[in-house]
C-alpha cells in the first residue's frame, strides 16, 4: 500500500494520530491565560510602590534609601551637570568602551577554545583545567595581580573584565560543539568535507545559539566585574561614580548608577535576544 492510498483511506480523519503524523503537524489548542509581560510589569509597579511608600513614611533614612523623586531628581541633574568631573554620558561611553572591547576579547580567546575543547582531546587536556581554575575565581581576588603585571591603566581594567567573561563564553561554546548531531556530521564527511570545512560549516552554526547564550551570561558577568575593575585609577565611569558617592554616602547617586547600569544590560540582553532570533529562528525548534 502506498504513502498517498494510507493517508487517503476511507475513516481517516485530518489531524487523525496515525503513523505518519507528527506532533508539529497539528494545532495546538490554546491555553487560556495572561502573558508574562503584564505580570512583569505589575511586579515592578508594585516594588515601585513599595519603596515609594517606605520613603514617604521614613521607615528607612533617606541617607540610605532615598525616594524615587529623589534619584530621578539626581540622574536629572548628573545628566546635565554631570559628577566627579564628567558628565553620566561620558561616564556611560567609559563603561561600555571597557565593557565591549573586554567581550571581544572573551570572544576571540573564548570561542577558540571552547572549539579545541568540544572537538579535540588534546584541547580538552590543555584548556579544561584552565578553565575550571578560572570559573571560581572571584575578579577582586586576581585584581591586585593583575595591576602588578600590567599597570593602573586600560588594559589591566579590560583584562580584568574579559577574564571573568572568558569561562561562560567558553563553556558554552563547548556545550554547543558537543550538542551537534552526528548525523549531520556524517553527512558532512561523506560529501567530502575536510575537518576544516565541517568546523567550519556544521559545527559553528549548530552551535552558534550556545555561544550567543554564553555571550548573554559573559555580558552579566562582565557587568558585574565593572565596579571593581573601575577601582583601579579610574577617572570616568559607571562603577567609578558609584563607588565615588558611596564614599561620600551621596545614595542617591548609588541608587541612580545602579538603575543606569541595570538598564544598559536590560538593553543589551534586549539587543542580543534580536540578533539570536533573527541569525538563529530554528533555536530550540529542533
Amino acid at each position: 500500500m502506498s504513502v498517498g492510498s494510507y493517508s487517503e483511506r476511507p475513516g481517516a480523519k485530518a489531524g487523525e494520530n496515525d503513523g505518519f503524523s507528527v506532533p508539529w503537524s497539528r494545532s495546538q489548542p490554546k491555553r487560556p491565560g495572561i502573558s508574562a509581560r503584564p505580570i512583569s510589569a505589575i511586579t515592578i509597579l508594585l516594588l515601585l510602590a513599595a519603596w515609594t511608600l517606605s520613603a514617604r513614611l521614613q521607615l528607612v533614612s533617606p541617607v540610605f534609601l532615598p525616594s524615587p523623586a529623589a534619584v530621578w531628581a539626581k540622574f536629572v541633574v548628573v545628566a546635565r551637570d554631570g559628577f566627579v568631573d564628567a558628565t553620566l554620558l561620558q561616564h556611560i561611553a567609559a563603561s561600555l568602551g571597557r565593557v565591549f572591547a573586554a567581550l571581544i576579547v572573551a570572544i576571540s580567546v573564548g570561542v577558540p577554545v571552547g572549539l579545541a575543547i568540544g572537538t579535540s582531546r588534546i584541547g580538552r587536556g590543555v584548556f579544561d583545567p584552565l578553565l575550571e581554575f578560572l570559573r571560581p575565581i572571584p575578579p577582586l581576588a586576581y585584581l591586585p595581580l593583575i595591576v602588578i603585571w600590567f599597570g593602573i591603566g586600560e588594559p589591566s581594567k579590560i583584562l580584568v573584565i574579559a577574564i571573568a567573561m572568558l569561562a561562560p563564553v567558553a563553556l558554552s561554546t563547548t556545550a554547543g560543539v558537543r550538542g551537534v548531531s552526528r548525523e549531520r556530521i556524517d553527512a558532512a564527511r561523506s560529501l567530502g568535507a575536510t575537518r576544516g570545512q565541517v568546523i567550519r560549516h556544521v559545527v559553528l552554526p549548530s552551535a552558534l545559539p550556545s555561544i550567543l547564550t554564553g555571550l548573554r551570561i559573559a555580558l552579566g558577568a562582565g557587568w558585574s566585574t565593572l565596579v571593581a575593575a573601575e577601582l583601579v585609577a579610574a577617572t570616568r565611569g559607571l562603577g567609578f561614580m558609584i563607588q565615588s558617592a558611596a564614599q561620600f554616602l551621596v545614595t542617591d547617586v548609588v541608587v541612580m548608577g545602579i538603575l543606569v547600569i541595570a538598564t544598559i544590560a536590560f538593553a543589551l540582553e534586549f539587543v542580543i535576544r534580536r540578533i539570536e532570533r533573527a541569525l538563529v529562528p530554528w533555536a530550540g525548534r529542533e
